[in-house]
């Protein structure tokens, strides 16, 4: 045997048993004729006692070398409270380097100085250190309890194709070139979502898949090209009941992956509440600095700022209060201003209210009673700053919402290790496009509106809302669905309200539509961003820190170097030229 024990599994229990254990050596320190050798693997570490009988022999091993050893368990003098074996150590007797190691690019403990290009290009030693090794056993434990989950509650786990027919709307897809078919391709599949709402009408009832998806989209923390869902749909629920049924298989999650019991049913907000409080369709709701809407006050204003937004169809005037917040410098205000410019609004205005008056350039365009007001309805008190931004309704909430933001990092207003989970329902069916002049789905078009009728829907599409709902946890969107269309009527009506013609719908969903035909039943479904949810429950600043191979913010793996070059011969087959720059 090469091992008895992982090196993070021995404790009291084993005392004056003979051992024998395999791992990498973590750390190394010489006492004269006695050496101390922390040998790690993904269990743990267990320090292991070379005496001078054999601590010779040893003289050459470095750190990350790999070795076996057998020997005795025995009470350790100094016990080590942060390790799990901290009360043990092996009093070697026997070893073997079952393989040597240069000197590592990158430190492999939980801290290290490593930039991350050069993490992700030695990702397998990254992967060595024990802190990644948490974060992917505990994103393994999350897919295995929602299997679990899943499975025991009737649904069926279904392979879906990843190489299926371009769908050019939405986000940009990968093409991949057809040898057989010269001039034909495939798309990489952006989710399963036709196919999960073809097996509703296969009768399949309740599906799920660990299903891979690729967008080529632009890289953040919290995106990646190729990304997995969890995906689900069931038949025969209503929205109310498939949300009962996705808050027991977090409540599941939770408990198994981090011993934490979380309340139900969530909290539930609709699209307008979420964006006119918290200033985000997924609002992080741990703490406090709501919005408040406070146009009514400047009806009659002479401040240009505030005309101009009023001026507008959908104007608005947002406030935010930070409690003693008068001591914020000019530098922190211009560099809170600086983020509301980002987020899409032209200005932040600062007051401060001192003295039991505020203070701020833009206060000698109040009125006295416009002064006294905005005190009264944001319940000023002494020291306290207030922040305000003017533009069209959806563009004012999210430029605050981004403050917001980033007030609650400035000030540590939460904790990672504290979860809040919230429903963000009654979503708009759809938003206007004005580049391209014309409305386009809101979630994607195969969502079912809250209409009764199809006339209903193309006298006021403004208006009309959809069965959408996203399930927030922090502040992160982890994940999405609706009930779907199931009437082909509808689903034609659809497709014609956000500008597809019949040729068009023909053309790319043809085969979709007709299916409706056949009798589709009610259903609707939800994908989890995998990555996303064990990025927020490891608490990780990343979504490559889950990933076991990410890609970096440049689109590459630095790992493998891809995307790169490939032969002529190669691209000859797929019938493709490179065009010249």
């Amino acid at each position: 045997m090469l091992k008895t024990h992982h090196c993070g599994e021995l404790n009291t229990s084993n005392l004056n048993q003979n051992v024998s254990l395999v791992g990498w050596v973590s750390k190394r320190r010489n006492f004269g004729s006695i050496v101390f050798i922390d040998l790690r693997d993904r269990e743990g570490i267990t320090q292991c006692v070379f005496d001078e009988s054999i601590s010779e022999q040893i003289k050459d091993v470095r750190n990350e070398y790999i070795l076996q050893i057998s020997g005795e368990v025995i009470q350790r003098k100094d016990a080590n409270p942060k390790l799990a074996t901290g009360e043990v150590e092996v009093k070697v007797n026997a070893f073997k380097i079952i393989n040597q190691a240069e000197l590592t690019p990158l430190i492999i403990q939980d801290e290290t100085d490593a930039l991350e290009d050069t993490r992700l290009k030695y990702r397998y030693l990254d992967l060595r250190r024990p802190e990644m090794q948490k974060k992917l056993m505990q994103r393994a434990k999350i897919v295995r309890t929602m299997r679990n989950y899943l499975d025991d509650n009737g649904f069926i786990d279904v392979e879906t194709p990843m190489l299926t027919k371009s769908t050019p709307e939405g986000s940009r897809e990968y093409l991949v070139p057809s040898r057989v078919h010269a001039g034909e391709f495939y798309a990489l599949a952006q989710s399963p979502q036709i196919f999960k709402q073809l097996l509703m009408i296969s009768g399949i009832e309740r599906y799920y898949q660990i299903a891979r998806c690729f967008r080529d989209e632009d890289l953040r923390a919290d995106r990646q090209l190729d990304f997995t869902q969890v995906d689900i749909e069931t038949s025969f629920l209503d929205e109310h009941e498939f949300q009962d049924l996705i808050e027991l298989m977090v409540k599941d999650v939770m408990k198994a992956v981090l011993h934490l019991e979380v309340k139900t049913p969530f909290l539930k907000l609709s699209y307008q509440d979420a964006m006119d409080q918290y200033g985000s369709d997924k609002p992080d709701n741990r703490f406090g600095l709501k919005l408040n809407e406070v146009k009514d006050i400047f009806v009659e204003t002479e401040f240009p700022i505030f005309q101009n937004a009023l001026g507008l169809k959908d104007g608005s005037i947002k406030a935010i209060v930070v409690n003693d917040g008068a001591h914020f410098t000019r530098k922190e205000v211009d560099a809170l201003t600086d983020v509301a410019k980002k987020n899409g609004t032209k200005a932040l205005v600062a007051l401060k209210y001192v003295n039991a008056q505020l203070e701020g350039s833009a206060v000698k365009f109040f009125s006295d009673e416009q002064c006294k007001s905005l005190i009264e309805q944001l319940n000023l008190k002494g020291q306290d700053l207030v922040l305000l931004t003017a533009d069209r309704w959806e563009r004012a909430a999210s430029a605050l919402g981004a403050v917001r933001l980033a007030l609650r990092d400035k000030l540590n207003l939460t904790s990672k290790a504290d979860f809040s989970y919230l429903w963000v329902v009654d979503f708009p069916l759809f938003e206007y496009d004005d580049e391209n002049g014309r409305y386009v789905a809101k979630h994607h078009p195969f969502t079912r509106p809250k209409v009764s009728s199809v006339e209903e829907l193309k006298a006021h599409p403004e208006l009309a809302k959809a069965h959408a709902y996203d399930l927030v946890l922090n502040g992160f969107e982890i994940a999405g669905g609706s009930m779907r269309i199931y009437d082909q009527t509808m689903q034609r009506t659809m497709f014609e309200l956000i500008g597809f013609t019949q040729e068009q719908i023909q053309e790319r969903f043809g085969f979709f539509v007709d299916a409706f035909k056949y009798g589709t039943p009610p259903h609707g479904g939800i994908a989890f961003g995998l990555d996303r949810f064990a990025m927020v429950l490891t608490q990780s600043d990343s979504l490559r820190d889950v990933i076991a191979f990410p890609k970096n913010a440049s689109a590459r793996c630095p790992l493998t170097d891809a995307p790169s070059p490939v032969e002529m011969k190669q691209l000859e087959e797929l019938h493709l030229l490179i065009a010249k720059e």
